[in-house]
């Protein structure tokens, strides 16, 4: 009797997975219309989309299945519209989904449940697969809606969608677990109402305690219903019949899986523009030439070099996937692609930026994520090329001849021209050109850095006795950096708010005595890393990475600060952020006192990123450095943050008696617009940030009116330009810049570096190095006998 034949793929399995992907993609073309589905959400619902169908064909064709039958095809369809669900939510996050697309997707995938059951009764093709089928989309819609409703109601609502596999998991340790349970239609009903809580809560068409409510309660049905299904298998352990080891069950699933997963980050890490704006689904819809020839080398080798060397191309198409990532990382928020002679140091200062700005459970996702993501690259797709490699040469002759027609078919299109897109050609060979582009960015940034070794030698003020500052004796003087303060702030019909501010704050200080001077200045980073630019403005030297700070921070260079402390300035670090100790201020900067949040007497609460009020921040510099009797003067060096990202929730502006400790401001950050609302509404995050330059900004004049007379000198200026999501993708690094004296020479002499009158510099402003301040700010103000 000869075995029996494995089941193979019907056509109509393969059709209608086809079908549905086609379909799918409709869909995420319509949420890129009308919702603006960007990079993120298309590669979360077509990376679900190929997965799903993968597992339907496989789950259909091990039943013996050549098509689906019509209850199948409705829960295909369920699935689908789960997985546009996923896109939508992941491309939405950290917000929440727009309440109008995220239920046109998610009440018909709810209402579905009820007819897949009933189609199948009706024809009489209900079966376990379509159950299991069933039930494993259920799983998977919970949660996703889960998730998109943890930035409403809290993240605690993802529970709900672990649930399910949760129990699948326990299973592989218990065996009992895994008995098959009997049909309950109160499972049903629960699941139900599960995904009705989510979907309101998600949408936020409810009050928030409503939502919250409606959520708990759900909640305790679900662990009602799987706490019954735990004692049924549980009661009955004892006479369970042997189950087939899992592994074997679903070791079929888990290897399609498997292969998706690689062919989706190989197509990626060939395909994918190192630029976010580029990505797009005409980026992906090409023929690359790599594989092609890849596989054409691979199938001719014999079977141990053929392992060998696929091994080495899955560690390298690994490289090249994560070298991707993390290029599209730094783009989006600091407009560069990541270096990796200079940027390794960054990602913990990244991390440490999540937690600041989001909380301790996004940096400990993002730690997973990031784990993830390099278990994938480094131990699946090696293993899944060396697979696909042995599969491809067990059938030589039939992998041959596609190679052939595919490569033909790639020199066509080549020689041809055609493009997917406008400027996008049908025709992919960018491995080799993003290699080597690569490489020349890490040559350049080892000749930077040799660059950077011999300016620090070279410090033109490292005389003790260099820059005596005479124009300045006597006077306070602050440094004043304004967080994100940039370019875009000023640019635009957005800005026409803080430039009139800008106008009338010029008109207001010119009637208290006081005068301006603007200019742009080009910071070394953007987006981020504002400690670069505080310390380029400080040394003089462009300090543009991390590796070039920490080599800075244990040189003796002179800084600003340094400068002034030793010609008799109390020099003076106003940090209202910085929670704990910051060494580097006095072992390096050389400033005399260190205030951070601890210090200011600040009893409010943060407002998002930022630990304290700008407003508050200046008035407890007013209140602990300005007005004290003394005759040493004042240089302090204050970094505002309540312009930082992610500008939600903001502070307002209080009257300055009823400032007091500042629980004054509990009120009004209870009030205020939070982080997740503003970015499920990603169109009014400039509006916001624009909102928080203004606030800042109003902030730094009424410090300057309240000190008329007091000869009060400030240096204004922004660390650089607000993250791509304000700024775009246009790379442009200038800041404003701004200098405010009720001393008309120290005017004059800005007047001399080409700066304009007034608070506000126009489109025809100069535009200097930052690294250049120091040296001519140094010079300006002291005596030329001092050199």
């Amino acid at each position: 009797m000869p075995p029996p034949t494995p089941p193979t793929r019907g056509p109509g399995v393969v059709r209608s997975g086809v079908v549905g992907l086609a379909g799918l993609t409709v869909v995420l073309g319509a949420l890129a219309a009308t919702t603006g589905l960007g990079a993120a959400g298309w590669l979360a619902g077509l990376g679900c989309g190929v997965l799903f169908t993968t597992l339907v064909a496989g789950a259909l064709t091990r039943a013996g299945r050549r098509r689906p039958g019509p209850a199948d095809t409705v829960t295909l369809g369920r699935g689908l519209l789960a997985c546009a669900l996923a896109a939508l939510t992941t491309d939405s996050l950290p917000g929440s989904p727009g309440a109008a697309a995220l239920l046109v997707l998610a009440v018909p995938a709810l209402a579905m449940d009820a007819v897949d059951g009933a189609v199948a009764r009706r024809t009489g093709t209900a079966s376990s697969v379509g159950a299991r089928l069933d039930g494993e989309v259920d799983a998977f819609l919970i949660l996703v809606l889960g998730v998109a409703a943890g930035p409403v109601v809290g993240w605690w609502a993802v529970t709900a969608g672990l649930a399910r596999y949760a129990f699948g998991a326990a299973g592989w340790v218990l065996p009992w677990l895994r008995r098959p349970l009997p049909h309950r239609y109160w499972r049903k009903v629960v699941t139900a109402v599960v995904g009705i809580a989510l979907t309101s809560a998600a949408a936020d068409v409810l009050p928030r305690p409503v939502s919250t409510g409606a959520v708990l309660l759900a909640l305790l049905l679900l662990g009602e219903s799987f706490g019954r299904d735990v004692w049924w298998t549980w009661r009955r352990r004892a006479d369970a019949e042997p189950v087939r080891p899992r592994w074997r069950r679903v070791a079929p699933g888990l290897r399609a899986v498997g292969v998706c997963i690689a062919v989706a980050l190989v197509w990626f890490a060939v395909l994918a523009p190192a630029q976010p704006e580029r990505i797009d689904a005409a980026a992906f819809a090409r023929l690359p030439v790599e594989p092609l020839a890849l596989l054409a080398v691979l199938v001719v080798l014999p079977s141990r070099a053929r392992r060998v060397v696929a091994l080495v191309a899955g560690v390298l198409l690994g490289a090249l996937a994560l070298a991707k990532v993390l290029d599209l990382g730094m783009t989006a928020t600091l407009g560069r692609p990541f270096d990796v002679v200079t940027d390794t140091g960054s990602l913990g200062a990244g991390l440490s930026f999540v937690r600041d700005a989001l909380g301790e459970w996004a940096a400990v996702g993002v730690v997973v994520a990031a784990l993830a993501l390099l278990g994938v690259l480094a131990v699946g797709l090696p293993r899944a090329v060396v697979r696909g490699a042995d599969v491809a040469a067990r059938h030589q002759r039939l992998t041959l001849r596609t190679l052939a027609a595919l490569a033909g078919a790639w020199a066509v299109l080549a020689a041809s021209g055609v493009g997917v897109a406008p400027g996008t050609p049908l025709a992919a060979a960018e491995v080799g050109p993003y290699v080597a582009d690569r490489l020349q960015a890490a040559r350049v940034a080892l000749h930077d850095r040799a660059a950077f070794e011999a300016a620090l030698r070279a410090d033109p003020f490292s005389d003790p006795a260099s820059a005596d500052l005479s124009a300045l004796r006597g006077k306070d003087v602050l440094v004043v950096f304004v967080e994100s303060y940039g370019r875009a702030a000023l640019e635009g019909s957005g800005s026409a708010a803080v430039r009139q501010l800008l106008d009338d704050s010029t008109a207001r200080l010119a009637a208290d005595g006081f005068g301006a001077r603007s200019a742009f200045l080009t910071s070394p980073t953007f987006g981020g890393s504002s400690w670069l630019a505080h310390a380029t403005l400080e040394s003089g030297l462009q300090v543009a990475d991390q590796g070039s700070y920490d080599r800075l921070l244990t040189s003796d260079r002179t800084t600003l600060v340094s400068a002034f402390a030793r010609r008799g300035w109390r020099t003076v670090a106003v940090l209202p952020s910085t929670r704990g100790s910051w060494p580097e201020g006095r072992a390096f900067y050389r400033f005399g006192a260190v205030l951070g949040r601890s210090d200011l007497g600040y009893a409010g609460p943060a407002f998002g990123f930022s630990g304290m009020p700008d407003q508050f921040a200046l008035a407890a510099l007013d209140r602990l450095e300005l007005d004290r009797p003394h005759t040493t003067p004042v240089m302090a060096e204050v970094e505002l943050t309540s312009s930082h990202g992610p500008w939600a929730p903001l502070p307002t502006t209080v009257a300055p008696a009823e400032l007091g400790d500042g629980s004054v401001f509990r009120g009004i950050e209870a009030r205020a617009r939070t982080a997740t609302d503003l970015w499920s509404h990603r169109e009014d995050v400039p509006a916001a940030y624009r909102t928080s330059i203004a606030y800042s900004l109003r902030s730094v004049v009424d410090l300057v009116a309240r000190h008329r007379g007091n000869h009060l000198v400030l240096l204004v200026l922004g660390d650089h330009q607000p993250s791509t999501i304000v700024s775009g993708f246009s790379g442009n690094r200038d800041v404003p810049v701004t200098l405010i004296a009720d001393d008309p020479a120290l005017l004059r002499q800005a007047a001399a570096w080409g700066w304009q009158p007034g608070l506000r510099p126009d489109a025809a402003a100069p535009v200097q190095p930052m690294a250049a301040l120091r040296d001519r700010f140094l010079t300006a103000f002291s005596d030329p006998a001092a050199r």
